[in-house]
């Protein structure tokens, strides 16, 4: 099969992209790791800094969807950049002169949030104004391979910084790439039009629910979000109850914890490369509805982790088969997404499907920190495994649109990038 060539422009983007994803895969779970190693945080904590950091996030950035839908997008992602820069950049000082807090973690991880939402909204609808709509799932399956690459050899890495430089060297790191994500976003060049506002100029109620109202009147869509809410939500939830059953109860050094998370992101490149040959091979609905099922076949096998080299196999393979089926099914949902989208409302359903995912993650880690302190928090990630297998219920029996029409890609007052 012959590389597809996106263009220079893209070329930058990616190269962005893939810098700030090195970053966050060099920082895994640096949180965790100085709210665990630093605070001495416990279960209802670790879960409370990663429920507040989304829920609060996720609401203030709901007036955010429409602001950003009317504004040049590039701009937009260079300051979010720069926001999570700022934000990230303020923990290794605090620690530098002892002032470091819960309460300051928890902060950062909202303004973090917030700004992700964002970024993710504006680079949507970017990312269909720069490539053409029959590559969309190349693209988009670059981005999902280099999430991989990035995380598989970012955490091991990351780890033995801790053990040599301190627990807060990854958050420079990760502060560090969203400053070079913003100058590489920067370097894209190009001619971007603001997009034309139709009807009143001051923003209205209706603007803000526009993007869930796209989604629950798209009977594929609204399927396909509510499997999708579910299932990140449920593996999400066990993300701060695995590092305290690893780090704290089964004693895994912060190497042996990032490796038994990276190690398996080799899975995440091979799913990403399928994607494109399977869609073309056996259809869109069909790879979605068996990555799907497949995906959430494997969670239930983290609560039967032990101590040892076991344990971290254990690990390896279930995440491996987890990450090889979540890299297959996201990107041809991200693909199918994008092309459903009317152009004047992408920003805004990427910014509803965004605060959606993070109100749920952050209700779900919030209900099973409460779980895992009144039981276990191996008792609670075995539930969630128990519960996740039932969300393929949710998956659309078919992919024809039969909801509103989508707006054709060319209606006006979308956002324009000369070429």
């Amino acid at each position: 099969m012959t590389r597809r060539g996106l263009g220079r422009r893209f070329g930058w983007l990616w190269a962005a992209y893939a810098v700030s994803a090195y970053g966050s895969g060099f920082g895994f779970g640096a949180f965790a790791m100085v709210a665990v190693l630093v605070l001495h945080a416990g279960p209802v904590e670790m879960s409370l800094l990663s429920a507040s950091g989304l829920l609060v996030g996720a609401a203030l950035a709901v007036p955010l969807g429409p602001w950003v839908e009317f504004r040049r997008k590039r701009p937009v992602m260079v300051a979010t950049d720069l926001t999570r820069f700022a934000a990230l950049a303020s923990v290794p000082v605090a620690y530098a002169f002892g002032w470091l807090t819960f309460a300051q973690l928890v902060v950062v991880s909202v303004v973090v949030a917030a700004a992700k939402i964002a970024f993710t909204s504006a680079s949507g609808a970017y990312l269909k104004t720069l490539v053409r709509r029959e590559d969309l799932l190349v693209a988009n399956g670059r981005f999902e391979s280099t999430t991989w690459s990035a995380t598989m050899l970012g955490p091991p890495l990351g780890g033995a910084a801790i053990g040599l430089f301190g627990p807060v060297v990854t958050v420079v790191a990760d502060a560090v790439s969203y400053l070079l994500s913003a100058l590489g976003i920067g370097a894209i060049g190009g001619r971007e039009t603001r997009p034309a506002r139709r009807g009143p100029a001051r923003r209205h109620p209706g603007e803000l629910v526009a993007g869930w109202r796209f989604i629950l009147g798209h009977r594929p869509l609204r399927r396909l979000f509510a499997n999708a809410l579910l299932v990140n939500a449920l593996i999400m939830a066990t993300e701060p109850l695995m590092a305290i059953l690893l780090l704290d109860e089964l004693g895994f050094a912060p190497w042996q914890y990032g490796l038994a998370f990276a190690a398996p992101c080799l899975g995440g490149l091979v799913g990403s490369r399928l994607a494109r040959p399977l869609v073309a091979r056996y259809g869109r609905h069909a790879v979605l509805r068996t990555a799907g099922v497949a995906r959430v076949c494997w969670p239930l096998g983290l609560a039967f982790v032990t101590p040892g080299a076991a344990g971290i196999v254990l690990v390896i393979v279930v995440q491996f088969g987890l990450i090889a089926s979540v890299s297959v099914f996201a990107p041809v949902l991200a693909t199918y997404r994008l092309e459903q989208l009317p152009d004047d409302r992408i920003a805004r359903t990427l910014s509803a499907w965004s605060i959606s995912s993070s109100v749920t993650i952050a209700t779900l880690t919030a209900l099973w920190g409460l779980v895992a302190e009144l039981t276990s928090p191996r008792v609670a990630v075995a539930i969630a495994g128990v519960l996740i297998l039932a969300t393929p219920l949710l998956l659309p029996r078919r992919l024809d649109h039969d909801g509103p029409a989508a707006e054709p890609a060319t209606r006006s007052g979308s956002t324009s990038v000369s070429r």
